[in-house]
């Protein structure tokens, strides 16, 4: 029997803050292909619990969970080491933590920025440096979550925009000192999944979809698909890419 070219099997890969939403979406994706999965989370133990124990019902022994938070050297390399422990080998990183919400000029604070450059930028710079001899021997895939809003500002979310664009170069620019061993890409989401906090009724919501090409909300299924085919040999002439997943929103 051939094996499919986005076949995952007996790969490896991390999904930070991958308990819920995105990141769990991806994390049972890479999983369906036939990747073990480590699942990193912050705060959300219950649903990283939930998942793994699903994960690990469908094929014993295929996932775990980690908690540890990120942005610090020492905080990636603590996180990567206990990724790496199960089975010794990791040979995909999705940087998918995030930190998201509103920061109106006139009203940021430090805190504010530490936060969400922090998340958004640090994290995924610090975590891909700590991983990058490993994904090196494993001829391995990065992919950054990054936000349609790095490249057209989200009213009243000044930070939040300025980092996933400074996630952009950062992506571009890991790919090009990370070649040829490794390929680091982008996926840029747009109207995937509401935010958490309610914050967008529905009349908002509904009129971002009427602007949609496409006429329909995407799904977190449309993002995973796609982590899934970058982290893949069908992806493998692919680096130094972000690739806008909108309905074609931005044209």
């Amino acid at each position: 029997m051939s094996v499919s070219t986005t076949s995952m099997q007996e790969k490896v890969a991390l999904v930070t803050g991958a308990a819920k939403r995105l990141g769990a979406a991806s994390a049972r994706a890479l999983h369906c292909a036939g990747a073990n999965v480590v699942v990193h989370y912050h705060k959300s133990k219950a649903p990283a619990e939930r998942l793994v124990a699903d994960l690990n019902q469908l094929r014993a022994n295929s996932a775990i969970a980690i908690s540890t938070e990120l942005g610090s050297q020492a905080q990636a390399e603590h996180c990567f080491a206990m990724a790496l422990e199960p089975w010794q080998r990791i040979d995909v990183l999705v940087n998918n933590a995030s930190s998201f919400y509103p920061t109106p000029l006139g009203a940021i604070e430090d805190k504010d920025v530490a936060d969400l450059f922090g998340s958004n930028v640090s994290a995924p710079l610090m975590l891909t440096q700590a991983a990058r001899s490993e994904l090196a021997l494993r001829q391995g895939s990065v992919i950054n979550m990054v936000d349609i809003h790095g490249f057209a500002p989200y009213r009243d979310h000044v930070v939040y925009c300025a980092a996933k664009a400074a996630l952009i170069m950062l992506t571009q620019s890991m790919a090009q000192a990370m070649a040829p061993e490794v390929r680091v890409n982008g996926i840029a989401p747009g109207a995937i999944l509401w935010p958490e906090d309610g914050s967008m009724d529905a009349a908002v919501q509904q009129k971002k979809i009427a602007e949609i090409p496409l006429a329909r909300q995407g799904t977190a299924e449309d993002i995973a698909n796609l982590v899934v085919y970058l982290a893949s040999d069908a992806a493998g002439f692919i680096t130094g890419e972000i690739i806008k997943v909108d309905g074609g929103s931005h044209v």
